[in-house]
């Protein structure tokens, strides 16, 4: 039996009468679709105390939603998941890539144009960091394009000041250690060089915090310019600083290929 005020009882997992189209979906991915945060932040909403079903307070992640169930996050009710979307966007530098700043510095979020849904990044880029960045007002599907399981590489374009090691570059092909973290496989080249100045190409497959400018570091690099030009399949182009493009529903399909299969299941 549920405690008091955890809303609705979740279904018994020995329990093999329900199947899942019937019994619906969790309801912190729910939220993640629905685009109001990442999976992993819906759990926490749970934990507030600030979501309810039905009009019942749920805090068990083990509750699920069915078609016509009323979400409401403080208060205010959530609409059902639209379609999966996708979005490039070129993000300027200064901009924080988080809904809300303690600092209250600018964010990502505050210079989208007012017509865009709500919408969660997929990954992020930090408050000096520019280029590509994309957007999806699913949560789930955020998750999934953030996996390395995908072996999708990030690609940047990156200025450094310094003497450039082309060997060390190299080297980093087999992985690096820095301060006690490892890292794993970067490919790293020298496109040019200008005086202390170079432009380098980075790229890698998992993409950990400040990681490139912290290993370019360790090889006595310091980064003034950092760009990302490609998350896997989808490129930043020639999509001017600070707009926004949406990737059609063809192209996304084709490269999560099974984004529609997913999308039938979650309909039903």
């Amino acid at each position: 039996m549920n405690g008091a005020g955890e809303g609705p009882a979740a279904p018994d997992p020995g329990d093999g009468a329900a199947a899942p189209e019937t019994r619906g979906e969790r309801i912190a991915k729910w939220l993640a679709r629905a685009g109001v945060a990442s999976r992993r932040d819906g759990e926490r909403l749970l934990a507030e105390g600030v979501v309810q079903l039905n009009g019942q307070r749920v805090t068990h992640p083990a509750t699920f939603v069915r078609p016509g169930d009323v979400v409401q996050v403080r208060g205010r009710a959530v609409d059902e998941p639209a379609r999966s979307r996708l979005w490039r966007y070129h993000k300027p530098d200064g901009l924080v890539t988080t809904h809300r700043d303690p600092q209250g510095r600018p964010t990502v979020f505050e210079r989208l144009p007012p017509t865009m849904p709500r919408v969660v990044s997929v990954g992020r880029l930090d408050l000096n960091s520019e280029g590509l960045l994309l957007l999806t007002n699913d949560g789930a599907l955020a998750r999934r394009l953030e996996l390395p399981a995908n072996g999708w590489l990030r690609r940047y374009r990156v200025r450094v000041n310094g003497a450039v090691d082309e060997r060390a570059l190299a080297a980093l092909a087999g992985g690096a250690e820095v301060e006690g973290v490892r890292y794993g496989p970067i490919e790293a080249g020298l496109d040019s060089r200008r005086g202390d100045n170079a432009w380098l190409t980075v790229s890698l497959r998992e993409g950990r915090n400040r990681e490139v400018r912290r290993v370019l570091a360790h090889l006595g690099l310091q980064v003034s310019r950092l760009i990302r030009v490609a998350y896997g399949p989808f490129q930043l182009g020639v999509l001017p600083r600070g707009e926004v493009d949406e990737v059609s529903g063809k192209v996304l399909r084709d490269q999560v290929p099974d984004l529609q299969r997913a999308q039938r299941a979650k309909s039903r």
